[in-house]
């Protein structure tokens, strides 16, 4: 009783409740929702990361950045939990078949519904992310601010963007697979900060790389249904994403090779 209980709140809350379930994504009305809001926030980001590290601030004491990074990757843990059982759920209910879950149809699928919702939670969520720039200049580690670092951050917003405003197919899946690995990520993060460091970093990169190849794997799928089976609703956005995953997976790797071959050679040493 007290199970079922407990399934059916968290299914109230993440998929029945009206703000969830009566969500409109409606370009000008809904927060966020507009190509110059997008525009505006990445380009804010790169000027405002570009000065920091050219300004070279002191760095913060530790006993006030602690703290402050703490929280902030609890936060992001406990939200990208939220999303992804959110999403999960929302789909399940909100799908009318299997297809739907790879394969919106195509012009049959406005931005609307629980499953729309939790994409503009997660669309939303990666403007907070951009606060992890800040925190790693004002750290004073400028060494961790990398390329895949910015890009990523920067990248992923227009993605989020692009999944809401084309209804784009496959939105779900990748929502949940990302965000169960920021579950991961986040929650490393948040140890590591308070002096926990668990031994599973490594993990966390494999686990963004066999995040991006099963993205390619599950688009096998959904091309299928495009191509076969009446088309799928935001191939083209589709196509922005693959290019973009596809560009990230190659950075990762590389960020793989370089990171834990140095560190072999260092044992070596």
């Amino acid at each position: 009783m007290g199970g079922a209980f407990l399934l059916s709140t968290i299914q109230y809350w993440l998929v029945h409740h009206s703000t969830v379930s009566g969500f409109t994504w409606s370009p000008g009305h809904t927060f966020a929702s507009t190509p110059l809001f997008l525009v505006v926030t990445v380009v804010s980001y790169l000027a405002v990361t570009y000065l920091l590290v050219l300004l070279r601030f002191p760095p913060l004491p530790s006993v006030v950045l602690k703290p402050i990074t703490a929280v902030h990757n609890l936060t992001l843990a406990a939200l990208s939990l939220l999303m992804a059982a959110g999403c999960a759920l929302s789909a399940h209910f909100q799908a009318p078949d299997r297809r739907w879950i790879f394969c919106f149809p195509a012009g049959e699928t406005p931005p609307i519904g629980p499953t729309f919702f939790w994409a503009y939670v997660f669309y939303l969520s990666k403007i907070l992310e951009l606060v992890d720039t800040i925190l790693i200049v004002l750290s004073g580690s400028i060494q961790r601010l990398t390329f895949l670092h910015v890009y990523h951050h920067s990248t992923v917003l227009v993605m989020c963007f692009v999944w809401l405003h084309t209804s784009q197919s496959l939105f779900p899946v990748a929502l949940i697979t990302n965000a169960s690995v920021h579950v991961l990520m986040y929650g490393y993060y948040f140890l590591s900060g308070i002096g926990l460091r668990p031994r599973w970093k490594k993990a966390v990169t494999n686990c963004q790389i066999v995040q991006f190849v099963f993205s390619f794997l599950v688009s096998g799928l959904m091309l299928r249904y495009h191509f076969f089976f009446g088309g799928c609703s935001g191939i083209w956005g589709w196509c922005f994403n693959a290019v973009f995953n596809a560009s990230l997976l190659i950075l990762f790797v590389d960020f793989h090779v370089k990171s834990y071959a140095r560190k072999m050679k260092d044992k070596e040493r």
